[in-house]
């Protein structure tokens, strides 16, 4: 067979029946030919992809999807489920506007029967499944599969403790590949690194009961009085008795890479009555030799050269918000010995990686574990320490409770560097960032900023730092910066207080943000029409600049908002809020932001486009204040609303 042919046959996991493993380890390898090609282009997540390829072509040649049910843990390993579940014409289009999202969507197909993009909440979700099975008296198989690395949340631990209480039929499968997006850190990693090593716990428990019974006439007997004698060698003999004490059988591990194995494994798994825990070991980045030696590089990846693997990046792109942050953070660690780093396994996604280095006695990873990252800060925070704790805003959901409670009613000194705030792209809308002004800026005693550009974040940085009397928070975009000059000693701002960057009589644009440089594009646009828009940098979201936006509410009278965010909540209800307060009646406001729905996948610079988050979409906006949108429609170069 020509490389591609078995692909193209498989149009539904029906097709994968009848299969040799012969045939089937020849289709694992243009499975892993098409993910790296299309990933290449597109960007995505590869590691993990690749090493789940055989474990996918198992799963779907012995469950029956999708009357089974399978559940993918965080979504970012089911590119092979894809391909075998009717989308494999469609698979290209991975992670572009209007194609084929990420991560399991039930909106695309039956066979992404619950929808996934933050991890751990597959083996709750596999469990609902399953008692709505058994409640409805229906008979089906589910199967959630879950990463080591997502074992460090509490919640997946939740979820086996409930199950395993219940006992109800549930296949998880731990997919151990010894990393998530970094290496795993705790003490359950090393207890996995141990386990691997370990002979199955079922051959075991059989041979003892085996010798048992050998005992002439009273071998039946003997068993059953040698039962906690039994338990005590499966203690020294079996490590994987913690899932059995949690009331899992456990079955492995075995090599998630054996394609008969694992079929067989499978099979055996399902005939055994109750909740199953099913150990498969795998090598992320399997069968691509750049993305095995460099696992964490090709978790998620912009596009690259396949042949080499290095990465297609432009010439003269000025460095990202996340590495400002994190050689700021350094520096002034330099100089402020109380200066601490959290991070939930994402170390050189949120540039403490930089600071691990350097310092790693002040470094912590708790694992993907948010809500431990916020209560930890807080002890910190308590013993005298300045914490800072950066976390993707996607994820920093995932603590509002430990926000609320241990960090802000007590007041606490701990920072808090969102990183990707806003769009971030082609990931989607369970990593949009784009909720975080809405649950942060209600709390008593929160601080909250947002830089124009990364200069103005190296300054927020040190405001923070400088700021005792409670909890303040930095939000700032996925990707490059706008190019600003760097400074060596950057200074602290005066809290609350905005940047008047452009006088205007005729309107103002309060923009935060990377908004502000759009913004005063806008105020250049229009001002060749004649028009003069004043250009405020917001900077802080909470408290608000009360004086120089009441100033401009009431002099100019038309105001624009533009935030990288949701209108409902964010920078643009506070300023509404504000106004309402002071009795300002007579002042016209329009909020530029995103609506009362999830946004979708697509470029950073598509989405804001779409969303009038650009010179042209603000011009739009203040024409409409002005009532003579036509006289403005010209002078953006596209129409209204892009660029």
């Amino acid at each position: 067979m020509k490389l591609g042919q078995w692909l193209e046959r498989i149009n539904s996991p029906r097709d994968l029946q009848g299969l040799t493993c012969s045939e089937l380890v020849q289709l694992a390898g243009e499975i892993r030919k098409e993910i790296v090609e299309t990933v290449s282009r597109n960007g995505g997540h590869l590691a993990p992809n690749l090493g789940v390829v055989e474990l996918t072509l198992a799963l779907h040649s012995v469950l029956c999807s999708p009357r089974d049910k399978i559940v993918w843990d965080v979504g970012h390993q089911s590119y092979v489920h894809k391909l075998l579940t009717g989308r494999r014409k469609e698979f290209r289009t991975i992670r572009t506007a209007g194609g084929l999202s990420g991560f399991p969507k039930p909106e695309e197909s039956p066979h992404d029967v619950i929808g996934t993009g933050h991890t751990s909440t597959s083996i709750s979700s596999a469990l609902g499944l399953a008692l709505a099975r058994d409640l409805k008296g229906e008979d089906y198989s589910v199967c959630a599969v879950i990463g080591d690395g997502a074992l460090t949340a509490g919640m997946a631990w939740e979820g086996l403790n409930n199950a395993g209480h219940l006992g109800t039929n549930l296949l998880v499968i731990l997919n151990d590949n010894e990393m998530s997006i970094a290496p795993n850190v705790g003490a359950l990693s090393s207890y996995l690194g141990r386990l691997r090593t370990d002979p199955a716990y079922g051959k075991i428990k059989a041979d003892i009961e085996f010798i048992l019974r050998k005992i002439p006439a009273i071998g039946g007997q003997v068993v059953k009085s040698v039962e906690r004698l039994k338990d005590s060698l499966k203690y020294l003999l079996v490590r994987g008795v913690l899932f059995e004490e949690l009331g899992f059988t456990y079955l492995g591990p075995i090599d998630g890479h054996d394609l008969p194995q694992l079929k067989g494994a499978l099979v055996n798994a399902r005939k055994v009555k109750g909740p199953v825990l099913l150990h498969v070991v795998t090598t992320k980045g399997k069968g691509y030799p750049p993305a095995e030696d460099q696992p964490h590089r090709f978790h998620g990846i912009g596009a690259f050269d396949p042949v080499s693997g290095r990465a297609k990046k432009k010439a003269g792109v000025p460095p990202s918000y996340t590495q400002v942050f994190g050689e700021t953070l350094v520096q002034l660690s330099e100089e402020e010995a109380d200066i601490v780093g959290i991070t939930a396994a994402m170390p050189a996604g949120t540039g403490l990686d930089m600071l691990a280095k350097r310092f790693p006695r002040r470094f912590f990873d708790v694992g993907i574990a948010e809500q431990h990252a916020v209560s930890l800060a807080a002890g910190l925070a308590t013993a005298g320490l300045r914490p800072v704790v950066a976390i993707y805003s996607t994820f920093l959901q995932r603590a509002y409770d430990q926000i609320v409670h241990d960090v802000c009613l007590p007041g606490l000194p701990v920072i808090f560097a969102i990183d990707r705030g806003g769009v971030v792209g082609e990931d989607g809308p369970t990593h949009h960032g784009v909720f975080d002004l809405a649950f942060l800026r209600h709390i008593p005693g929160m601080t909250l900023m947002a830089p124009k550009d990364e200069a103005e974040l190296q300054r927020m940085l040190v405001t923070a730092l400088r700021h005792s009397s409670g909890p303040i928070a930095l939000r700032y975009p996925r990707g490059a910066g706008e190019g600003a000059q760097l400074v060596k000693n950057p200074l602290p701002l005066p809290i609350g207080r905005a940047e008047l960057l452009r006088e205007g009589s005729d309107a103002a644009i309060l923009a935060l943000g990377p908004m502000v440089g759009r913004a005063l594009e806008a105020a250049e646009m229009l001002a060749t029409t004649g028009l003069a828009v004043a250009v405020i940098n917001a900077r802080f979201v909470k408290p608000l600049d009360k004086e120089l936006i009441l100033q401009q509410a009431r002099s100019v009278k038309k105001i624009v908002t533009v935030e990288d965010h949701a209108r409902q909540g964010g920078f643009g209800s506070a300023v509404l809020e504000l106004l309402a307060k002071e009795g300002v009646q007579d002042c016209r406001v329009e909020i530029l932001g995103y609506g009362d729905e999830f946004v979708e996948q697509g470029s950073r610079d598509y989405l804001l486009a779409e969303n009038e988050l650009t010179a042209a979409g603000i011009v739009a906006a203040v024409g409409r204040l002005l009532k003579h949108p036509q006289r403005l429609r010209n002078i953006s170069g596209q129409g209204m609303g892009h660029v």
